[in-house]
């Protein structure tokens, strides 16, 4: 049976030769630590770190100097590093309906533990916010976390039209890009926070990911330890990039990582983009032919090509088991992270499926997908 994968809001499951080519070789012809010594194979793991950092910030058309982008583990380290350091008790922090867990969890805890007051802006369905509530809790807050695409509706939010209110109103911008960057064009404007994973769009290994901070900005380290350098001092280093990278980076994942921005800087997001979202609406479409089937995601070809659905004759879990196992349809059942987006669409006790697609979707895996589930709902409502 054939393998049709439609989960690339998950993870790139399916990466150019390029990326796997790059771990080898880092694996197989360096295996050093970048900073860790100025002999060969240590000064050839720090290229190849530079050329990733250089290519991860190139496509995301991030501005400054490239020092100031940071590799760490993943998005969700990134975002709790910004949380944890750029808030201070009796600060408000503003999250939205479309944030992630890797915001809200965060939030809660601070909430919790630190005095910090978590003020929360609903959504539509459509995707957009309520701007006059976002107005009244941005009012003497300090920090704005905006999600640039929602991993559940695919809907895109005005990130730079954003940062600019935060800002009118004396806050700082977060941007969190898990599902935008390599994906999806987006004006970051004069956001203060970009985090990043690089397992999604930009096409490198997991355990990849990283933040950029505006340059004038400080952000005091969420990790300390070793650096490579300046080793007699107890603070971390001032200079940027080693001011917040703490401990032995992922030299194999990152070289990866770096091909894979490399790989869509080279064909360009908008080119990707333009590709992904007419088979979203092909997917879309189709999909929302087959009775008993509501999709949930907006029609909406500028954000990031995912379509969410529910069934009212097959519950999500199974709807998603039985196209796994009877047609080779690998798509997401659940909550997907984000529970106010669920709350919003009114499917947390049944959970919804997500179909995503990414650079090597095709034809053929969305007729494949329509059909598929075309087929179990048709079943279950015979067993009905």
């Amino acid at each position: 049976m054939t393998s049709h994968f439609l989960d690339y809001a998950a993870t790139s499951a399916l990466r150019p030769p390029e990326v796997t080519e790059a771990v080898r070789a880092y694996l197989d012809e360096t295996g050093a630590t970048a900073g860790r010594g100025g002999y060969g194979r240590a000064l050839d793991a720090g290229r190849r770190v530079l050329r990733a950092r250089r290519a991860v910030h190139g496509v995301l058309g991030l501005p400054g100097d490239p020092s100031r982008l940071t590799f760490s583990a993943n998005a969700t380290m990134s975002l709790n590093h910004v949380l944890h350091r750029a808030l201070r008790p009796g600060d408000a922090l503003v999250v939205t309906d479309f944030d992630h867990n890797a915001v809200l969890r965060p939030a809660a805890w601070l909430e919790r533990h630190r005095d910090i007051r978590v003020r929360h802006v609903h959504g539509l369905r459509d995707g957009t916010l309520d701007r006059r509530a976002l107005a009244r809790a941005l009012d003497g807050a300090r920090l704005l976390s905006i999600n640039a695409v929602s991993n559940v509706l695919g809907t895109r939010l005005p990130v730079a039209d954003l940062v600019d209110e935060a800002h009118s109103a004396g806050a700082l911008a977060l941007v969190d890009t898990a599902q935008a960057a390599g994906h999806v064009p987006v004006d970051w404007g004069n956001a203060d926070f970009v985090a990043f994973t690089g397992h999604k769009g930009l096409l490198g290994p997991q355990g990849t990911g990283g933040l950029w901070v505006r340059p004038g900005l400080e952000l005091e380290p969420l990790l300390a330890g070793g650096t490579g350098g300046n080793s007699l001092d107890r603070e971390m280093p001032a200079a940027w990039p080693d001011h917040l990278e703490a401990g032995t980076l992922n030299g194999p994942g990152i070289a990866g990582l770096g091909a894979g921005a490399t790989w869509v800087e080279d064909r360009g997001v908008a080119r990707l983009h333009q590709r992904t979202a007419t088979l979203k609406m092909r997917l879309r479409d189709g999909l929302a032919q087959i009775p008993t089937v509501d999709v949930l995601s907006p029609p909406a070809v500028d954000g990031g090509a995912i379509v969410t659905i529910r069934s009212s004759t097959v519950d999500a879990a199974t709807l998603a088991r039985d196209l796994d196992r009877e047609h080779g349809i690998e798509v997401r059942a659940g909550l997907h992270c984000a529970p106010e987006v669920h709350r919003l669409l009114g499917t947390t006790a049944t959970g919804a499926v997500r179909y995503s697609l990414g650079w090597a979707s095709t034809d053929q895996d969305v007729d494949a997908a329509v059909e598929g589930t075309a087929r179990v709902v048709r079943a279950s409502r015979v067993a009905l």
